[in-house]
């Protein structure tokens, strides 16, 4: 496993969680990784994306202003900071990298992958 997500559990709307994505094999110290979720029976969903060294990120325009995208470059770890959940947040969450230093919506683009986390949000 080189992507470790964590984080993840169950909270009552409008609940808010922190999402932790640990590099163990140093996949993404100088590339941009992303978060993407899967609910259940639907495809997988961009959520946000950040630069290698932190200073661009990019955002699903349904999700901007509720969720944050970070990196802790010194702890090689990147945070979703979720707020305001709503039942419709339920879902497995991803992080992911890729080979390139941008910040990137382009989900084939990326080629490592961590095993997810699962969000329930109750109402």
């Amino acid at each position: 496993v080189q992507l470790q997500a964590c984080g993840g559990g169950l909270v009552q709307a409008p609940g808010s969680l922190r999402l932790s994505c640990a590099d163990y094999k140093r996949t993404f110290s100088n590339n941009g990784v992303g978060w993407f979720r899967q609910a259940p029976g639907k495809g997988r969903e961009f959520i946000a994306a950040i630069s290698w060294n932190g200073a661009s990120t990019t955002y699903a325009d349904s999700l901007k202003g509720r969720f944050t995208i970070s990196r802790d470059r010194a702890k090689n770890t990147v945070h979703l900071q979720m707020n305001s959940l709503e039942p419709e947040d339920t879902a497995v969450y991803y992080c992911a990298s890729h080979r390139r230093s941008h910040a990137n919506t382009y989900a084939p683009d990326y080629i490592y992958w961590g095993q997810g986390t699962q969000v329930t949000v109750s109402s």
